[in-house]
Parts: structure tokens; sequence; C-alpha cells
């Protein structure tokens, strides 16, 4: 009778371990599930962070011109836009809900920054998304082929706001240019959305570089540097000073939350690009941020990049905003041929950290300036990342 007993505790006792071993690997798996971010579709979500004039536009058109991305440039625009008489930090929320809903292809959030009769033409720079000028959104360009802004604009401007979410839906990676955030945390519930598999892109550029460039479109930057400097009177001359030292301050932010210390969900999904590391080395460092992403590169999309950062010269004033054939390198050397010494140390005063933590060395001397076999970049380590267990290790081939 003792021995029944005994057997009947034992039982009691392993059903009763059993239980809380189930409890506690149910919630290992669900912390598992978390970190590990299992989607519930193959979308890929593709942030490109960076700052006015760092080479963000073409940036944007390496990943626009690939014919498995639906792209859109700068959708935040809008919000600032819209709400211009405040500062920067008084539009974060609004922002980062913009691109959550944009990211899954839901476009009635942009409603409220549009006016009453719209069509894909009140977008921002539209034109620029080769996949507004293709199937499904219009007929004009094969996606197979490469886009052209102008004959888009003629061609495919009457597309609806359902039209743009029925092709955004077609493709396997939804990527948006973004010049307006300073900081990360704002995006971290994107980072933690189990219906996003969000990758950053982090680019920046020297900004002596950004200062020479600024100063040839200072007209145009003008509102958002107002919201930059939180509507502040500044006197005129030191507008685009302060404009860069809060620029400068944002690249360090972002950089050392994402590379120091690290949340567990920003892990693997974060990649900092130099634009003089592109300009340089093209196809590498374009085939690396592919490779970040989870696209495959194509040979048209090498004959592109290599056509248009091997052209003449620098280009113009004029072409500020525009994707054109130019020497890459040249361009981003043109400061210390073209930027007062003045202005040069000036800015390195106010960018200093910022410089020497992203690799930047500064000039001493105008002379040393113009010296161009002086190598101002000091080297980077190779960006180390590992695939997370999503669906996107094999991308699709469209």
């Amino acid at each position: 009778m003792s021995r029944c007993k005994l057997n009947l505790s034992t039982i009691i006792f392993l059903v009763i371990l059993q239980g809380v071993t189930v409890v506690l690997f149910c919630g290992w798996y669900a912390q598992l599930n978390l970190s590990g971010f299992v989607h519930s579709n193959n979308k890929v979500h593709v942030l490109l962070l960076s700052s006015w004039r760092s080479g963000s536009s073409f940036l944007g058109q390496v990943f626009s011109q690939h014919p498995s991305v639906f792209y859109l440039m700068e959708p935040a625009w809008h919000v600032w836009t819209k709400l211009q008489k405040t500062g920067a930090p008084a539009h974060r929320m609004a922002v980062r809900d913009l691109l959550q809903s944009v990211f899954q292809c839901d476009f009635s959030v942009m409603e409220a920054y549009l006016p009453e009769k719209h069509s894909v033409s009140s977008l921002f720079m539209w034109s620029h998304s080769r996949a507004l000028c293709s199937p499904p959104a219009c007929p004009l360009t094969p996606r197979t082929q490469f886009s052209n802004q102008t004959q888009c604009h003629k061609a495919c401007d009457g597309t609806s706001l359902q039209g743009v979410e029925e092709a955004c839906g077609t493709y396997s990676h939804v990527v948006l240019k973004e010049v307006r955030f300073f900081e990360l945390e704002s995006l971290y519930p994107l980072l933690q959305d189990p219906n996003l598999d969000l990758r950053i892109i982090h680019l920046v550029r020297d900004p002596r570089a950004v200062l020479r460039s600024r100063e040839e479109s200072a007209g145009t930057l003008a509102m958002d540097s107002a919201i930059v400097l939180e509507q502040r009177n500044v006197p005129a001359g030191e507008v685009q000073y302060q404009v860069l030292q809060e620029i400068c301050r944002s690249h360090m932010r972002i950089n050392e939350r994402a590379i120091l210390k690290p949340p567990p969900f920003l892990k693997g999904r974060y990649k900092m690009v130099r634009y003089e590391d592109m300009a340089r080395d093209p196809l590498r460092e374009i085939f690396s941020m592919y490779e970040f992403v989870g696209l495959e590169m194509t040979r048209q999309m090498e004959d592109w990049i290599y056509n248009k950062t091997h052209g003449k010269g620098k280009g113009s004033p004029n072409d500020a905003f525009k994707i054109i054939s130019r020497n890459a390198v040249e361009v981003s050397q043109a400061w210390r041929s073209m930027l007062p010494y003045s202005k040069v140390k000036r800015i390195q005063e106010v960018c200093k950290e910022a410089m020497s933590l992203l690799g930047y060395k500064m000039v001493n001397s105008e002379k040393e300036q113009k010296r161009l076999d002086i190598d101002l970049l000091v080297p980077q380590e190779p960006y180390q990342f590992s695939w997370l267990p999503t669906k996107t290790e094999h991308p699709r081939k469209s």
C-alpha cells in the first residue's frame, strides 16, 4: 500500500514538474520569437537614414532602380511642410507613424497631409520612384528597365493612392529614404513591430563637403533649416553652421546608440555607410548594402552604378537634386578646392567630435586642405553582421 502511495506521489510530482517545464518553455520560446522577428510576410523594409546634401538622393536611386524595390523619397517632407511652425522634436511621433503605415503599403495616413483632390503627383518627388513609373502603378516603364523622371512626370501623374498601395504590395522590398530623423529611439516601435523586417542604412558624409553643397542649395533648404533650429532667430551667417552642428550631433547619437549599446532588437539591423567610401569603390559598397538587406546585384544595376559614378566633372549647382553621371571621387573632394579655409576651420570646430567618431581627419592649414595627396579618410573596419532568422535569407528574384 505504501509503495502505491509512493508511486502516486511520484506521478503527481512529475505531472507538476512537466507543467512547470511547459510554462517555462513557452515563455522562453515567446522571447526567442520576439528577438528573432518571425514575420507574417516576406517583405523587407529598409530605411535609408541620412541628412540633406549627403548623397542620399543617389543612394535612394541605387535602391529605387532595382527591380525588386518599391521606393519612396522622404515621405516625412509632408509632415514637416504641414506642421512647419514648430521644431523637429515635435514632429517625431507623426513622422514615425507615417513611416510605419507606408512601410506596410498603407497610404491612407498620407491623406491628412495632402490636398483634398490628390493623386500620386501629390507625393513629394514621386517620379524619383521607378516603381511609380512601372506596372502596376503605370504602364510606362517595364520593371526590368530604368525609369526616366521627365517621361514619368508626363505619363504617370494620374495614379491614385489606391494604385500606389497596390503597386507597393507587389514588391519584396519597401525602401524609404529620410533626412528628418535625429535619433533612433523614436524608431524603436518600428524595429519591434512583428509585421516589419526593418533594416537601417545610415549614410554620413564629411561635414565640410556637406557645407559646400548646402551653400549651393541654401534657399531650397530654408524651411527645413528653420525647423532644425526650432524657429530660433539665428544670424544669417550662422545658420549653416548651427544646422550642421545639430546634424553632426544627430549622426553621433545614432551611431553610438546603434554600435556601443544597441538594444537587442537593433542588433544586426543597422549599417553605417560613408559617402566617401561609396564614391571610391561604389560597386563594393553597394554590393555590401544589397547583401545587408537581401537584394541581388544584377548586371544591369552594375552598369547603371558604374555609369552614374564615372562621369566627367562635379556637376553644376542646377544639378544639385538631379541624379546625373558625375565623377563621384571629384564630387567628394570638391570642398577641398572650393571652400575657403576659414569656413573649413569653423565647421571642424562645430563638428569635431562627430568627425573623429565617423573617421574624418582634420586639416590644419589651407595648404594641407588643398593637397589632394593627403588622405583625410580614416580606414574603417570591415562591417560585420549576421543574418537574422527571418524569411528573407533567400531573397526572391524578380
